[in-house]
């Protein structure tokens, strides 16, 4: 059958089959030109019909309506890839016959291909032009020791776990598939009491969880030896979460000085109006750790390490023992060090916390946050950020499942390029002084060297001038952006003083330890010689 439609024929070609011909194998439709048990043989064997339906239905459509059906498709299909596929095998084979069976080939071995078999409970997915996507989701069992028995490096954890091994979606993709949903549907009421009791494994609501986003808590769990992980929209919001998840109110914690100016603006005015006290130490005060243990009912020691913008580092080991002689949890903030570097958990800290926009996303390109540690921790901060919010975006989670899988080869990149320019900058006479725990200089050197693999891609540094000459100094620069992060491909520069602390005036500035002069650099992927070459010539200026 063929219908013209203006100027441009358009010829649709479709097969069909009477129910009564559809039960059973002998009612298949013979196809002498395909071998028999293949995939394009089998979309003309249906074998359950509807009675009164056509059991087949094969379209064949001119080239110039690819564009239009890979946008549509794009825009309404669940699985955009079989559509995609069938649109370049139509685009491909201009010269085929009458007969379109190279075309329905094309799609039933790309339909076998994505709607694999389930061996598991299943929740089915059902797209907006009624095709549906089989989304598998395993029980909680951890996932993360399973990937962690089979692969035993960083960068094989960072490219397979949560996906590879036991990914709760069902498909033949590498890359695992960005679940756009609000809900999830059950098939019954009595599938949703099974879910709701343990004995149905699926997902509810989209504030509680995400295939997506369960796949990437897979891949930092495996990555941090962490029996769980909650991914949340923001570092930051992972800070307030976790402080006031398990911080009881009329509680006590305990921090260091030098931190994320915003963390210790949460403590100092947020806090209080909860009645929760805060004892402020330095990094290196052991002394004063105790003696605020010993004086008050800590309910959390959270630190960084290293730390903000001073890359000060904590003896973990030291003081997770100490703070749970009085029964005090440990939460290090290892947004600098990455779980490359360091692994705070396996140092016996409770949790350790990230700024996932930083090294673990990687590419300057999206938000989030995560918290890892025991199931019954992290449980806690669940159920508190359920009810919340601050839930990251399966999108955000996809960019960020896609940035880990070179996480090892940037850190180990960024690492050697930070420890030769700060080796450097410590040489050259316009410097004054470079903060780096790779530099013997350092003043937890020493600790670093023992619960640290690599020291870091931020060097933190004095230029030799005042507030003026430093700017000067900045703008001079023309590989590295200014911008208030690091951690990414590409290299970043910041001024504390006119960057986060430009409210304050340069008196207040200095109780923290900013000085006018200081610079963060975070250093990117690029070539050594040629940050170098820049920094060189920056300095020269002033």
């Amino acid at each position: 059958m063929a219908v013209s439609s203006g100027c441009c024929p358009t010829k649709f070609f479709f097969v069909t089959a009477a129910a009564s011909d559809c039960r059973g194998d002998s009612g298949a439709i013979p196809r002498p030109d395909f071998p028999s048990g293949t995939a394009s043989s089998r979309l003309l064997s249906p074998r359950r019909c509807t009675s009164g339906l056509s059991s087949a239905f094969i379209l064949r459509f001119p080239p110039n309506f690819v564009r239009q059906l890979s946008t549509k498709a794009r825009r309404n299909c669940s699985n955009i890839g079989v559509a995609q596929i069938v649109a370049a095998s139509w685009s491909n084979n201009p010269g085929l016959p009458e007969t379109p069976l190279s075309a329905a080939a094309a799609a039933a071995d790309a339909a076998a291909t994505v709607a694999s078999p389930v061996e598991a409970d299943v929740a089915t997915l059902a797209g907006g032009n009624g095709t549906s996507v089989q989304s598998q989701i395993p029980a909680a069992d951890s996932k993360a020791a399973i990937a962690a028995a089979s692969l035993s490096s960083d960068g094989s954890l960072a490219v397979h776990a949560g996906e590879r091994v036991g990914r709760g979606i069902t498909t033949d993709a590498i890359t695992t598939p960005v679940v756009n949903t609000s809900a999830y549907w059950f098939k019954n009421s009595n599938e949703l009491v099974d879910f709701k009791e343990g004995r149905h494994a699926s997902f509810e609501y989209g504030r509680y969880g995400n295939p997506t986003t369960k796949a990437l808590e897979e891949k930092m769990s495996a990555l941090e030896k962490a029996e769980s992980t909650l991914f949340v929209s923001s570092g930051m919001y992972a800070s307030v979460a976790m402080l006031t998840a398990l911080v009881p109110a009329g509680g006590h914690i305990v921090t260091t000085t030098d931190c994320y100016r915003k963390t210790r603006i949460f403590i100092q005015n947020e806090l209080p109006k909860m009645g929760i006290l805060a004892t402020v130490i330095d990094p290196a005060d052991m002394d004063s750790l105790k003696s605020a243990l010993d004086q008050n009912n800590v309910s959390l020691f959270f630190t960084e390490s290293p730390t903000n913008p001073f890359l000060r580092c904590v003896d973990i080991e030291f003081v997770s023992k100490l703070c749970h002689s009085k029964g005090t949890l440990v939460c290090i903030d290892g947004t600098f060090a990455s779980p490359v570097n360091q692994k705070a958990l396996t140092l016996g800290a409770d949790m350790v916390l990230h700024s996932a926009t930083k090294f673990i996303a990687g590419h300057n390109d999206v938000l989030g946050g995560c918290l890892s540690g025991s199931e019954e921790l992290i449980s806690k901060i669940r159920q508190y950020h359920n009810v919340i919010g601050g839930v990251l975006n399966p999108n955000a989670a996809y960019m960020i499942v896609r940035g880990m899988k070179t996480l090892h080869l940037r850190v180990q990149q960024q690492n050697h390029t930070a420890l030769r320019m700060a080796q450097f900058l410590e040489e050259h006479p316009k410097i004054t002084r470079v903060y780096y725990p790779g530099l013997p200089s350092h003043p937890e050197h020493h600790i670093a060297k023992q619960q640290m693999t690599g020291f870091g891609g931020v060097v933190s540094f004095e230029v030799a001038g005042d507030l003026q000459t430093t700017m000067k100094f900045v703008d001079s620069l023309k590989i590295p952006y200014i911008a208030p992060s690091f951690g990414g491909c590409e290299s970043i520069i910041d001024q504390p003083a006119i960057m986060s602390y430009w409210d304050l005036s340069s008196s207040e500035r200095a109780t923290y330890g900013i000085k006018d002069n200081l610079i963060r650099f975070s250093f990117g992927v690029e070539d050594f010689e040629d940050l170098k070459a820049d920094i060189v010539q920056a300095l020269e200026s002033i």
